[in-house]
This record gives C-alpha cells, sequence and structure tokens, in this order.
C-alpha cells in the first residue's frame, strides 16, 4: 500500500492535470464556436456552388470537348490523397479516425493493383501514416502558423493538386477529413475532387442560358470549385478538431475527479489506519508499565 506522502503527491499531481484539462476545455469552447460558424457559413455558398456546377457538368460532361477535370485522363490508375488532420493532438479519436479511413483506402488501392501518393494537411496525419506509407508521401502542408483557415491556404493546397495534375502525375484526388455533425460526432468523410464529382438535386428545375459557352465557364469555374471543396473541408475539419478536443478534455477532467476521490478515500483510510495503529502502540507501551 502507498504510504501517506505518496498519495499525497499523487493527488496534487491528478489535480494540477485537472487544471490543465479544464483549462484546455474552455480554450477549446471558445474556439468552437468561432470554427462551426466559419463552417456553417460556408455551407451554403458551397452548396449552391455545387448545385450550379452540377448543371453545367450535367450537359457538358459527356462531350469530347469537356474539360479534363470534369472528363478525367480516362485512366484511375494513379490516386492522390489529400489528408486532413489537425496540428496539435489532445483531441480524441478525431485523428486517429481519419487516419483509419485513408489506411483502409490506401490497401484496397494497393491490392487492387493501383499506384498511390499521398499528400498530408497537419502533422498528426502525417506521423500517424508515416510507418505504413511514408514512401508514398509526396508533399507536407505545414499550418502550424495559420491562427485562422481562410480560403488561400485552400487555394495554396488546391494549386498544388492542379499543377500535379497538370503534369500528369495522377489521374484520381481525393481529399479526406472530417465532417463536423455536433460537438460528440464528427464524421470521417472522403470527397473525390479529381474528376470532379457534383451531385444535381432533386429540387434543381431552373433552366439557364450560359454565356459565352457551358465549357468556357466550366474551365474557368473548375479549378475553383476544387479549391472551394478544400476549404469546406479545412473548415469542417477545424470544427471538428475543436469539438473533439472540448469533448475530449471534457472526459479528462471528469476523469482526473473521479481519480480525486478514489485517492482522497484511500488517502483518508491509511491516515485513519495510521493513527489507529499509533493509539495502539500507546495504549500498549502504557499497559507494559
Amino acid at each position: 500500500m502507498p504510504n501517506l506522502s505518496d498519495l499525497k503527491n499523487r493527488i496534487a499531481s491528478v489535480k494540477s492535470t485537472r487544471k490543465i484539462t479544464k483549462a484546455m476545455q474552455m480554450v477549446a469552447s471558445a474556439k468552437l464556436r468561432r470554427a462551426q460558424d466559419a463552417a456553417q457559413a460556408g455551407r451554403p455558398y458551397a452548396e449552391r456552388f455545387n448545385a450550379v456546377m452540377a448543371g453545367l457538368a450535367a450537359s457538358v460532361g459527356t462531350t469530347a470537348g469537356g474539360p479534363k477535370l470534369l472528363a478525367g485522363t480516362g485512366s484511375d490508375q494513379t490516386h492522390l490523397l489529400v489528408v486532413m488532420t489537425s496540428e496539435r493532438g489532445l483531441c480524441g479519436g478525431f485523428n486517429s479516425n481519419i487516419a483509419k479511413m485513408v489506411r483502409l483506402a490506401t490497401k484496397k488501392l494497393l491490392a487492387e493493383g493501383k499506384a498511390v501518393k499521398i499528400i498530408t494537411v497537419g502533422k498528426k496525419g502525417r506521423d500517424a501514416l508515416r510507418r505504413d506509407f511514408g514512401d508514398k508521401f509526396v508533399d507536407h502542408v505545414d499550418l502550424s502558423d495559420v491562427k485562422r483557415v481562410g480560403y488561400n491556404n485552400a487555394a495554396g493546397i488546391a494549386e498544388q493538386v492542379l499543377s500535379r495534375f497538370d503534369a500528369g502525375e495522377f489521374d484520381v484526388a481525393t481529399i479526406f477529413f472530417s465532417e463536423f455533425i455536433s460537438i460528440i460526432n464528427q464524421v470521417p468523410t472522403e470527397v473525390q475532387v479529381i474528376p470532379a464529382k457534383f451531385e444535381l438535386a432533386d429540387a434543381e428545375s431552373t433552366v439557364y442560358d450560359y454565356e459565352p459557352s457551358e465549357e468556357g465557364i466550366l474551365a474557368d469555374l473548375l479549378p475553383r470549385a476544387v479549391a472551394t471543396q478544400i476549404f469546406t473541408a479545412l473548415l469542417e475539419n477545424g470544427a471538428s478538431e475543436q469539438g473533439a478536443r472540448m469533448s475530449a478534455m471534457d472526459n479528462a477532467t471528469r476523469n482526473a475527479g473521479d481519480m480525486i476521490e478514489k485517492l482522497t478515500i484511500q488517502y483518508n483510510r491509511s491516515r485513519q489506519a495510521k493513527i489507529t495503529n499509533e493509539l495502539i502502540e500507546i495504549i500498549s507501551g502504557a499497559e507494559a508499565l
């Protein structure tokens, strides 16, 4: 049984840890509000942009003169996986869930005889995948110095992806991120961005006339569509990270409180037993006299 000094030191240590986890929970809560507002504010634009692009793609996607970003290269032999995770840990299963999805997707592609290339966005994804697929890495995007993700960050990632596609380095590009549902629910998600896929909503029945032409507009908007999808993914990831961290730190704070209670009970029992033994020794000594 640990002595009183050890128990006292351990209680103090757990109390210090609880203060840290509580502070991190409060910080994550404040950041979550901003990140959640940003993610929700970006959804209407992304959904409407997707609807317009779906209408354009439906009319010219199968034509011989369709843009390469929409029609593809005619092959799916080489896949580029853009893995988005956080720069910092202590956010529960947020990063590990995304990494698990990427592992499964990569193993499936390799089993089918496909070639895989990986671009990591965020330190934790790179660290999680380096051991198994380090030879597949082609680049890493460091956002550790970015306080608030902006469209320019997404545009930089999109520019790199598009330049690699124009250079013929891959045929299919897919982004992996976590969609924010609630504080306790973040869903790992994969979205193919090249060749672009757009879902036409059933309620969308408006017919548009485009000038100069659908092909010309698509050629101009498709690169922006890739950047928009990446930006949306970054916003969703940011909200998911803070939600997961807030939930994880709340659980850690509760667990620390439970441990403090158990250690305090153990300390009090040990102290009582020690006092009882001392009294017995005193009484026994007095009786011996």
